[in-house]
């Protein structure tokens, strides 16, 4: 038990230690865009320095939420729920169920990357909607924070920053939130099945 909390802790002080060096690097990174006119870069190097950024700001809020509880930060009602009727209808028009399929395809196939999030027990449930709001935090804020970056480096005339930057958002942040809402609205479906069977047993 004493060996499994001081490994909880010491996963908890690296990812929390990770996400401040990206944090740093992106600020860095921020201030020399704000030093610089769009003819101190090429295309490709504005490219890598759009792809660099959206990485290292999402890592910023991801990278905590593998060891501390950050979804609490939001209000509970946010994940709630309210409309299934409209969340379908933007999962189908927006093709979000394609994406589920890259992942799968990717990442998510794999027996033992699916079991670290749903066991086949009762509790299991539980996990997966908590799993499910990590993921959706972790990807929230870093949407709003790289949209506030692109609108300011295309003000700026990085306009390639600006797209690639909006680019990887809205495949790398924006499609999972939909997924995971679509996600907790199937689980709640799914648990009220196995009670009311469990109940009839």
């Amino acid at each position: 038990m004493y060996f499994g909390y001081v490994k909880k802790v010491v996963k908890a002080l690296l990812s929390i230690a990770a996400s401040l060096f990206l944090l740093f690097r992106s600020i860095e990174l921020m201030r020399q865009l704000a030093g610089s006119s769009p003819g101190d870069l090429n295309g490709w190097e504005q490219t890598f320095v759009g792809a660099f950024m959206a990485i290292t700001v999402t890592g910023v809020v991801a990278l905590p939420g593998f060891a501390l509880p950050t979804s609490c930060l939001l209000p509970q009602r946010y994940f709630h729920i309210t409309n299934p009727q409209k969340l379908m209808y933007w999962y189908k028009t927006l093709g979000v169920d394609f994406f589920r399929k890259l992942l799968l395809l990717a990442f998510w196939g794999q027996q033992k990357n699916r079991k670290r999030y749903f066991d086949g027990t009762r509790s299991g449930f539980d996990n997966l909607i908590y799993q499910s709001k990590q993921s959706e935090f972790g990807h929230l804020l870093p949407l709003i924070a790289l949209q506030i970056i692109a609108t300011f480096c295309f003000v700026k005339g990085f306009a390639i920053v600006a797209l690639v930057i909006t680019i990887i958002n809205i495949i790398g942040n924006f499609y999972p939130i939909p997924l995971q809402r679509m996600h907790r609205y199937r689980i709640a479906r799914l648990r009220e099945l196995h009670e009311k069977h469990s109940r009839i047993s």
